[in-house]
């Protein structure tokens, strides 16, 4: 039976707290049999699963640690600022997050653009001529990059069409060709004619913002699914968007809207401390003052904690979740006492700034102008003192932005992820483990997991429909038809 939830925790589905102070209790058991679950974590992957699970009339509880939803995409007050973590964007090929923010009603707070276009500025060029765009035609692929890559200035008449047969022979490779996990998508782009200017400035420009490394770094088999998928397979699967609100109004706020009008039981500050199955072959969570017990059981956290959760047998080789690598990424964040930025964002060749994000409408910001700067594969600076970073950067960011020469900083700080993401190295994918465990009822979720993507956003939330799709199988529960609609649209 389960025991009250502690002091400080809302009830929920689980239970009722009386007007006088007393607890009504409601148990598992006039719950009909197949019919419960349990998440742990409330990161994308955790939330989708809930939402699927109680979308096809199972009764869920979603614990998480930390006083908030969203994981690693979130806000957090700084004075009058709400400001992101991190930058987050997504693709319009992202199907699976495309459907997460429909089913929370955020779609219109994270509009995606009317075409690709991306303002790339080279510094070692002279000021006037260091515009560069990448950006889309209405034409099919892959005549809709045809005629940007024609006129991109950042590479030389050469490179460009050594870029052009690269793609090329990038599209004609097989995803599913477990071989191109174990190399190294550096060497593959060298065998194929790719000079370091052109992996400055065209691979690693977009791989290091979707992979979260180099390419010398990167799994081919996950950089292939990136360019394959986001450059070579529809004209508009490279469109970006992003959140035009703080996440924490997306991932949190209303994510928890729609698990509470989904019926899910959602316990934040909530960290579990085991996972154990039953003689009957139901689950008990253990919480702090309370045990849950489930039919099934969502591990929707990072890998190294599903390790420690996992309970013996559950997978052959659980071992390799600690060989699942992580990456870094640095965050900097800058408020100007005037605007220095016309664009949303733009990225940069030619300096150590990567990716620029106007951010003052989201932070509610009133006066000025508020810029982030995302930087990926951040090893070499995610401990550096924030007065090395301001010396570093502000600096670079005059070079590139001339408003910001006489402007005032009336803010700068910086947010770190040592563990933004899985590192995407070859081999990686052996590593990867599927949705489902060898304990009957068990399942695993989270970007890390097998979605064949790299740690985004959309793998996150693939790996939950994942999960919740393997419970249902194991309940006998339908699957809802609007959550599969992704896959269609793919």
């Amino acid at each position: 039976m389960p025991c009250p939830v502690p002091q400080g925790r809302r009830a929920g589905r689980g239970g009722r707290t009386m007007t006088d102070g007393t607890r009504s209790e409601r148990t598992h058991d006039d719950i009909p049999s197949g019919r419960t679950a349990v998440v742990i974590g409330g990161g994308l992957a955790g939330i989708t699963a809930a939402l699927a699970l109680a979308d096809a009339g199972v009764r869920v509880t979603l614990l998480e640690g930390r006083p908030r939803l969203g994981g690693l995409a979130f806000s957090f007050q700084r004075g009058d600022l709400t400001v992101d973590n991190g930058q987050h964007v997504y693709l319009r090929c992202c199907t699976a997050y495309r459907w997460f923010l429909d089913r929370i009603e955020g779609a219109e707070l994270a509009p995606l653009q009317d075409r690709l276009d991306v303002p790339v500025l080279d510094l070692a060029k002279p000021e006037g001529r260091r515009l560069g765009r990448l950006r889309r035609d209405p034409l099919p692929v892959p005549l809709h990059l045809g005629r940007s890559l024609a006129a991109y200035p950042h590479l030389s008449l050469a490179e460009r069409a050594k870029v052009g047969r690269a793609a090329l022979a990038l599209k004609g490779l097989d995803l599913a060709d477990p071989s191109l996990d174990a190399q190294d998508f550096g060497s593959w782009l060298a065998a194929h004619g790719q000079s370091a200017r052109a992996v400055e400035a065209l691979w690693d420009l977009v791989g290091v913002a979707t992979l979260n490394a180099v390419v010398g770094d990167a799994s081919l088999g996950l950089a292939a699914m990136v360019f394959k998928t986001g450059l070579l397979s529809d004209p508009g699967a490279a469109d970006i968007g992003w959140a035009h609100v703080p996440l924490g109004e997306l991932h949190d706020r209303l994510a928890r809207k729609a698990l509470d009008s989904a019926g899910v039981r959602t316990e934040v500050r909530t960290r579990v401390t085991s996972v154990s199955t039953n003689e009957n072959g139901s689950w008990n969570v253990q919480v702090p003052g309370e045990t849950l017990t489930a039919d099934a059981v969502v591990l929707a956290v990072a890998q190294r904690e599903a390790h420690d959760l996992l309970p013996a047998g559950a997978l052959d080789a659980p071992e390799n979740l600690l060989d699942i690598g992580t990456a870094p990424i640095l965050n900097v964040h800058v408020v100007y006492d005037r605007t220095v930025l016309t664009k949303p964002f733009f990225a940069a060749l030619g300096t150590p700034v990567q990716w620029v994000f106007d951010r003052t409408h989201a932070s509610g910001l009133r006066e000025g102008q508020y810029l982030a700067l995302s930087q990926s594969a951040a090893q070499d600076e995610i401990d550096a003192p924030v007065a090395e970073l301001r010396e570093r950067y502000l600096p670079e960011l005059e070079r590139l932005l001339p408003g910001a020469r006489g402007a005032e900083v009336k803010d700068f700080f910086v947010t770190r992820e040592r563990t933004a993401t899985f590192a995407p190295t070859p081999g990686v994918g052996r590593l990867r483990p599927g949705a489902r465990t060898k304990a009957p009822g068990l399942y695993l979720a989270g970007a890390w997991t097998a979605t064949g993507w790299p740690a985004t956003m959309e793998s996150a939330v693939r790996s939950g429909v994942s999960a919740a799709d393997a419970v249902l199988g194991t309940l006998g529960r339908p699957r809802p038809r609007h959550l599969f609609e992704f896959e269609e649209a793919a």
